[in-house]
Order: C-alpha cells, then structure tokens, then sequence
C-alpha cells in the first residue's frame, strides 16, 4: 500500500517538475504504450479496450497538433502536421475498421516520432 502511494506521489510530481521537452517525451511513451495496448485488444476482440486505447492515441496526437507552431516552426513544422495528421487519420482507420495491420503500420511511426523528439531532446541538452 505504501509502496504504491510513494509511486503514485513520484508520477505527480515527475509531471508537474517536469520540463515542456519531457512533458512531450511522456506523451508520446504514453502515445507509443497505448497504441500497443490497442493494437493487442485488437487481437484479442476486446472492441472496448482497443477503442479506449486508440482514442487515447488520438488525442495525444491531437494536442501535439494544437499545441505545434507552424507559424514559427516553417517547412519544418508542416512536415510535421503532415505526420501528426496521418497517424490520426490511420488510427481512424484503424480504429473503425478493427485492424491490427494498420496498427502494425502506424506504431513504428509513432515510435519513430517519439525516438526523433527523444533525440532532439538530447542534442539540445548537449548544446546548452
């Protein structure tokens, strides 16, 4: 009981001391597990878990594109709705139509997005 009541007290605080960097790093582990969960639901025929699990992929998709600067961030950015956008509209799909392939094709992209921002969070500790 303790136990869990200490690790409950280290999650809140890791989120609320955390940087914006690794608060964008959180969601996208987050976007990576609950992509996964819903991928396995999928298999499983757990209709409920994966739907849950999908959307939460979803919105963590959807608050990264709202929270993305494409004024400042240039062709860069852009290049990055593009991405964001596909992974939503490709959880849709998969989402709908219950089908682990789409799944299989859009995790590694979300793991790719995550690994890229992981690195550029690195390089940018190194350069300050």
């Amino acid at each position: 009981m303790y136990a869990q009541s200490a690790y409950n007290a280290y999650k809140t605080n890791s989120v609320n001391y955390a940087s914006k960097e690794q608060l964008l790093l959180m969601l996208l582990d987050g976007a990576v597990k609950f992509a996964k969960v819903g991928r396995q639901a999928i298999i499983d025929k757990d209709i409920k878990k994966s739907h849950e699990n999908i959307i939460k992929t979803q919105d963590i998709f959807y608050e990264l594109m709202a929270t993305l600067d494409v004024t400042k961030g240039g062709d860069w950015a852009n290049s990055l709705m593009n991405i964001y956008d596909f992974i939503v509209r490709r959880l849709t799909d998969a989402n709908i139509k219950k089908d682990a392939a789409i799944m299989d094709e859009v995790i590694p992209l979300i793991e790719d997005v995550r690994d890229t921002w992981n690195q550029a969070y690195k390089v940018s500790k190194l350069e300050k």
